[in-house]
């Protein structure tokens, strides 16, 4: 007998129920959105209520969660960044100074004195005044500083290279080094451009690598480009330095191991620093914006266990001495140690306003870029390209709604109004699904939803054309409509599921564009199947119900 169980019946209509929901506030927050746009382009300073009127007028109690907009619906800031992996070599390389320098300081009886030489290529040079022999000796203790690399592709390599250059030995990174640095560099800056955007507060960014050492930014709803770059293109490298003297004079020479650096308020003022930190941010665990005694801004900070125990050490032994702190390049501040600090925290202070305090915070927080980038690409897509797409989709969407529409009733009657009853569900719950999973739409995505829609009948059309098969065999209004249900449903799974994986594949291998496409194309089949399968069954099981037909006309 054709009939529906009640329990199945109240599943299919909550399932429906709960779609239309979640589909809900997508379109009222775009109908005010819409109000509030022409109430302050009529009115002049009228501004409109914005997201917080929005929230207050829809019912807490209901779903809330939007569809996401992507960046060529909404307009944001596209931005193609190439990481300078080449300035981590010489970093790296200044940093190992103090090391070889105390290595071979305590051989110096043997070797001499050593001094460290300016140079301008990514390489350690130090010299040393002895002879050959004894420069090939220094140059052995310093290849036992070599480290494996740490990199599956360089292993069984160590990280440095050590050759004598007359009275110099010369230290530089190794190829397997170079290469793994490469990789290391580029992954920590996709992670701490995704950190400082996610920081921000901006909803589905795209963040992804591009090649060997760039990396593409997409920011939906982001004022332009060069906010976006003075979100993620700030440094924000933190160290804390030794000082050696301080000095009125820009041309000053530093020394070397040294180097000079201006003072961040006080202008005409440079400090001559040791070139190798103490402590760096990168050891920085917390990062709070906060007010110091004097009620100033300023930033709370707080280091890991080692870059703690490296600080308390420090102040330990250099109670009485000024301790530089530098951002990017710029001495914030030279306190001179009073006492012992330990535990690892400590205070930023500094001319600072409340803004600056608090975006310096986020930027420590979520860390130093580990190099200097590049933009090769920036551009800033306005939100009226956005509207214009939008307005595309919807007109797509409206023509394609429309010709389905009618070819289905034309074409089977009252069965065809039951089938787009149904795909006007099928959309809801695409929307609603969207809403849910926090997916992002697309211009690419609404032609999904598009050919979704045209696809959606299909199982619709595989049915009602078996119920006219079975017609054909006299059998009885019923008998026909369950049959037709029955024996469809092996070739509409089928047909689905192939195209089902396509999305899939499409999901898993794509990025961008094509991924918005296979997430509603996903989607939609799922909803489809659903709607095909269940909603238009229990629409004619009911319709059934109360007319009783004798004979039927599909």
């Amino acid at each position: 007998m054709l009939q529906i169980d009640m329990w199945k019946r109240v599943l299919i209509w909550a399932v429906c129920a709960l779609g239309i929901l979640c589909a809900l506030p997508n379109g009222f927050y775009a109908r005010v959105e819409a109000r509030n746009d022409a109430v302050a382009a009529l009115e002049t300073g009228a501004s409109g209520n914005g997201l917080e009127e929005q929230a207050a007028q829809w019912p807490s109690f209901l779903p809330s969660s939007l569809v996401n907009l992507g960046l060529d619906l909404r307009g944001g800031a596209h931005l193609l960044a190439e990481v300078q992996v080449a300035d981590v070599y010489e970093s790296r390389l200044q940093a190992m100074w103090p090391e070889v320098r105390d290595l071979l300081r305590e051989e110096r009886d043997t070797i001499g004195t050593i001094r460290l030489q300016k140079t301008e290529g990514a390489e350690l040079r130090v010299r040393l005044n002895q002879k050959p022999d004894q420069v090939v000796a220094a140059a052995e203790l310093v290849r036992g500083l070599a480290r494996p690399v740490v990199s599956l592709s360089g292993a069984g390599a160590t990280d440095i290279d050590v050759a004598v250059d007359g009275a110099d030995i010369v230290v530089t990174l190794s190829e397997a080094e170079r290469v793994a640095t490469d990789e290391r560099t580029v992954a920590q800056s996709l992670e701490i451009i995704r950190r400082r955007i996610d920081e921000v507060g901006t909803r589905e960014p795209t963040i992804q690598r591009q090649g060997s050492d760039r990396i593409l930014i997409q920011v939906p709803g982001i004022g332009s480009a060069s906010e976006l770059k003075a979100i993620i293109g700030t440094t924000a490298q933190l160290t804390f330095q030794p000082v050696v003297t301080r000095t009125s004079n820009a041309d000053m020479p530093a020394g070397a191991g040294n180097e000079l650096l201006p003072s961040l308020d006080t202008e005409g003022e440079y400090y001559v620093l040791e070139q190798a930190p103490v402590v760096t941010g990168e050891e920085l665990v917390d990062a709070q914006p906060a007010f110091d005694q004097n009620g100033r801004p300023a930033v709370n900070f707080r280091f890991n266990t080692t870059g703690a125990r490296k600080f308390g050490d420090y102040t330990a032994e250099n109670i009485g001495n000024p301790f530089a702190i530098v951002l990017d390049g710029e001495v914030i501040s030279a306190p001179v140690i009073q006492s012992h600090i330990p535990g690892g925290s400590g205070i930023i202070t500094g001319n600072f306003t409340v803004e600056e305090s608090t975006n310096l915070a986020v930027l420590l927080r979520a860390g130093a870029l580990p190099a200097g980038l590049e933009f090769l690409e920036e551009r800033t897509i306005g939100p009226e390209l956005g509207a214009d797409s939008i307005a595309a989709g919807q007109i797509a969407c409206i023509v394609a709604f429309v010709a389905v529409l009618v070819f289905m009733v034309l074409s089977y009657g009252l069965f065809g109004l039951f089938a787009n009853i149904a795909l006007l569900v099928n959309v809801a719950l695409i929307f609603g699904a969207l809403s849910l999973i926090g997916g992002t739409l697309t211009l690419p995505g609404i032609a999904g939803i598009v050919l979704t829609i045209g696809m959606a009948v299909d199982a619709n059309v595989l049915v009602f054309e078996r119920i006219r098969e079975e017609l054909r065999t006299a059998k009885g209004p019923a008998r026909a409509i369950e049959l037709g249900y029955d024996r469809a449903l092996s070739a509409i799974i089928d047909a689905n599921i192939t195209t089902f994986i396509i999305a899939v594949i499409l999901f898993v291998m794509g990025s961008g564009p094509v991924k918005g496409f296979a997430i509603t194309l996903g989607l939609g089949i799922l909803t489809s199947v659903f709607t095909a399968i269940f909603v238009t069954r229990l629409l004619i099981v009911m319709w059934f119900e109360r007319k009783r037909p004798k004979t039927i006309e599909v």
